[in-house]
């Protein structure tokens, strides 16, 4: 694989996992906003364990790409 093409997976990998990490956000927000009190706080806590799971998918895909090339 070539340099062009490795740069180009990399950046649509970024775009993906900053896609995923806006709707995570916009919908832990939402969900929070629609609530109060200790459901507000859960949601808190999902909302922060999905981003981190989104962000170690993401890591994954590009290990699991760079090995793939090689």
């Amino acid at each position: 694989m070539g340099e062009a093409n490795s740069s180009t997976l990399l950046a649509s990998r970024i775009f993906v996992t900053w896609v995923e990490l806006v709707i995570v956000g916009f919908g832990g927000t939402a969900l929070g906003g629609a609530v109060s009190g200790p459901p507000e706080l859960i949601i808190y806590f999902a909302t922060t364990l999905v981003t981190v799971a989104v962000l170690l998918y993401n890591v994954d895909q590009l290990i699991q790409q760079r090995l793939n090339a090689e």
